[in-house]
């Protein structure tokens, strides 16, 4: 996959995160650099992402999570074909 957008701002927003060790810094964190839509409209996509990969269908997780159908679909295409980003969150998330 070309990673066109990656540059040293990516790098930095990047290593930024990685600095981060609790949740309540994430919070902090997000709240400075992105409005409330933009981290809820993230959240959701992640639990999107979770119900695919749990089987779930479109109704069901349109109706759970408010996403809309096409959400749905572009989160489902780069669970598919994506850089496994999600499924990295996921396995980290399980080991906890």
């Amino acid at each position: 996959m070309p990673l066109e957008w990656k540059d040293h701002l990516t790098d930095q927003f990047c290593d930024a995160l990685l600095t981060l060790k609790t949740s309540e810094e994430a919070y902090c964190f997000l709240e400075d650099v992105a409005t409330i839509a933009e981290i809820k409209a993230l959240a959701q996509r992640l639990q999107v992402a979770f119900m695919l990969m749990d089987g779930a269908s479109y109704p069901q997780i349109a109706e759970r999570t408010g996403a809309s159908t096409a959400t749905i679909s572009r989160v489902k295409k780069t669970v598919d074909y994506g850089a496994d980003g999600y499924q990295i969150i996921r396995s980290r998330i399980s080991k906890e």
